[in-house]
């Protein structure tokens, strides 16, 4: 259980270093990245993507407190990661996006789908309490 509520806290920090860069410094983000620059309209949808990022990343911590009662928000960040996989997954297979700048955060996406897949168990395993 250790290992999983650490997990959970890590992911936790990178989601809100992510909300924050997208809200503050998306420009500068996004040139960081290597991708194409953006419009500066483009920042308006980016701040709301960095509310769900930070969000989530509250969350995390959430989830690590008590990962019984938050399953439901585990498997939500699962499946986060799993539609972030599949959008590398496809633009960079569509040639959209180079495998150098996709690569990173596809590898990201796995490492968190695996570690939360497999470390749940140790929050199946535990029963919540019964009233005394």
């Amino acid at each position: 259980m250790k290992l999983f509520k650490g997990l959970c806290y890590v992911i936790g920090v990178a989601q809100l270093i992510l909300g924050a860069l997208y809200l503050f410094a998306p420009q500068a983000f996004i040139a960081w990245q290597g991708l194409s620059a953006i419009g500066a309209d483009i920042g308006y949808p980016f701040a709301m993507l960095a509310g769900r990022f930070i969000v989530y990343g509250v969350g995390m911590f959430v989830i690590a407190s008590d990962p019984v009662r938050n399953r439901f928000w585990l498997f939500g960040m699962i499946a986060i990661q799993a539609f972030d996989l599949a959008g590398g997954l496809f633009y960079t297979l569509s040639g959209t996006v180079a495998l150098e700048h996709s690569a990173f955060p596809m590898f990201n996406a796995t490492w968190i789908i695996l570690g939360l897949f497999f470390l749940r168990q140790a929050t199946t395993e535990e029963k919540p309490a019964s009233p005394a």
